[in-house]
């Protein structure tokens, strides 16, 4: 179905190719996951097959793609549109109509298929996508979650024989990620689809791969079935590292796998000393009675929380739960229908200039929204003048969460990973007292997510600033937060330690978690020791 013939990609004004002569053959109803460090090329391997890499980037490529027997040279994308439909990293980007209906039918005007075709074929994907209660809402108003899935069908309600999708479950949450994983390998098995994905959170997604590329960041890409590349890869779904380091004889891939191989080990008894510990300290965040709507629709519900000092809180729900609303009131860019928040003292909506960048620093879901310079040396420098530290420091910073940036690409030119670790380090940069992150792991590899983890805890324990973020990522939870404060239709359902409330929820437990189960173990760190004191 797809072949790359010795292709090779560098771009202009950059010193290392993103691959070196790859020779693949992708088949007819296969399922192909593409791995590799933030900003190694997997987003432009996808981009190749459509053509929109060199056509639209541009970029120098040698050899040859072909699609279902055409070359991607003598076509531009649109001409291989009936063939191949693509998500990209960000949903909105790619939205040319107003509400989710109208989006869903646009590409199929676009290729002049009959109206009664159209209708079916709509309303087949609203139920497969779970998105019938959407269907009117216009596309502004969706969470990044519902947005994703938007996209995803409106790729599939093409029918393609090709579906390729960068990053697809980066806004979901864990159930809607499984489902839309679900309903991929379905039409892959069922329909003969084949599918190529680029993903990070490999706990989600490997079970259901076919086979593995492996691009290093360096122009090299490894190909191999997933016990293959998961043998001996430094990224990998954390059961892979649990296996290793357990010493276990084969790579668990699965739950299941794993279950059964460390059986012995999680049935045994031990003492248990792994929460993380946070001394109440002064009250920086008050919110009591809060309540807001959206043109009469209900968004939060009588929130009261209380949050401290030193605490890394994770805000946690299904996709629309209002998670994003809470932290956009909390940072001041909502005003609430009732009820009041504090920072501080301070009402947000009234904090600005200096004051406010000392007070709270926001990273929303889309970072290229805090970025304005024409390089990422020119937004450091900024952020150094602006903040009134020392030259180079926020440059720095970056280096420290996604090494090997260049000072003079565009920020617009960056990967999504690279572009929040780059938003990431203006807002740290001024060391605000509380700090308010959205969805902070999009496009972050396992290393790049493990700089981000040391860099949170050594800014809440050792400078007693407040962290508050909104995310789906299990993994990241169960090593970062002291606490978890769980939303669902704007309400307060959950409020507690991480410990307690992640073990109470089977969807919403790390790997770790449901491997090792009865045993309270979230994180692999948190196995090690409690066999290591258990000796």
């Amino acid at each position: 179905m797809i072949t790359f013939a010795s292709v090779s990609l560098i771009y202009p004004n950059s010193t290392k190719t993103v691959l070196e002569n790859l020779s693949l053959t992708i088949d007819e109803g296969e399922f192909v996951l593409v791995i590799g460090p933030t900003g190694s090329g997997k987003s432009s391997l996808l981009r190749l097959i459509n053509g929109l890499v060199p056509h639209h980037t541009g970029g120098i490529l040698a050899g040859d793609i072909s699609v279902d027997g055409i070359s991607t040279q003598t076509v531009k994308p649109g001409g291989l549109a009936h063939l191949i439909g693509i998500v990209g990293q960000n949903p909105v980007n790619g939205f040319v109509t107003d509400t989710v209906e109208e989006e869903l039918a646009f590409g199929m005007e676009s290729l002049n298929i009959a109206p009664d075709v159209m209708r079916k074929r709509v309303e087949e994907i609203l139920d497969l996508m779970s998105l019938a209660p959407l269907r009117e809402r216009s596309l502004a108003t969706l969470s990044g979650g519902e947005q994703q899935r938007v996209a995803i069908g409106s790729a599939l309600v093409m029918h393609p024989k090709v579906l390729v999708l960068d990053e697809p479950t980066s806004a979901l949450d864990p159930i809607a990620a499984e489902e839309v994983l679900s309903i991929l390998h379905r039409l892959v098995h069922d329909l003969g689809l084949t599918v190529i994905v680029a993903e990070h959170r490999l706990e989600r997604v490997i079970q259901f791969a076919d086979r593995i590329v492996h691009i290093d960041g360096s122009g090299n890409a490894r190909v191999g079935t997933p016990a293959q590349i998961m043998s001996d890869s430094d990224i990998a779904p954390p059961i892979v590292h649990l296996a290793r380091a357990l010493g276990l004889e084969d790579v668990g891939l699965t739950v299941r796998d794993m279950r059964r191989m460390s059986e012995q080990i999680r049935g045994g008894s031990y003492s248990h000393s792994i929460e993380k510990l946070v001394t109440p300290n002064k009250t920086v965040i008050e919110i009591s009675d809060l309540s807001l709507s959206f043109s009469s629709k209900s968004v939060l519900k009588d929130i009261d929380i209380e949050i401290c000092a030193g605490e890394v809180i994770a805000l946690m729900g299904r996709n629309g739960a209002g998670k994003s609303s809470l932290l956009k009131t909390i940072v001041g860019l909502h005003e609430a229908t009732s009820g009041t928040v504090s920072v501080l003292g301070n009402n947000p909506l009234t904090i600005s200039g200096s004051k406010r960048r000392e007070t709270i620093g926001f990273i929303p879901q889309e970072p290229s929204d805090l970025l304005y310079g024409q390089s990422v040396i020119m937004e450091c420098q900024q952020a150094d003048v602006d903040n009134e530290i020392a030259e180079g420091t926020t440059f720095e910073l970056l280096n420290e969460l996604v090494p090997g940036i260049s000072p003079h690409t565009h920020p617009r030119d960056l990967s999504e990973g690279q572009r929040l670790a780059l938003a990431l380090s203006v807002a740290l940069s001024a060391k605000p007292k509380v700090l308010i992150l959205d969805e902070p792991t999009r496009g972050l590899d396992y290393q790049a997510k493990s700089h981000l983890v040391s860099t949170l805890l050594r800014y809440a324990r050792i400078l007693g600033r407040t962290v508050i973020l909104a995310t789906h990522d299990v993994e990241l939870v169960a090593e970062l937060a002291t606490r978890v404060i769980f939303l669902a239709d704007g309400d307060c359902v959950a409020d507690g330690k991480t410990l307690d409330v992640l073990l109470s929820s089977p969807a919403f437990a790390p790997q770790v978690a449901k491997v090792m189960s009865p045993q309270p173990w979230l994180t692999v760190k948190d196995v090690i020791n409690a066999l290591q004191v258990n000796q």
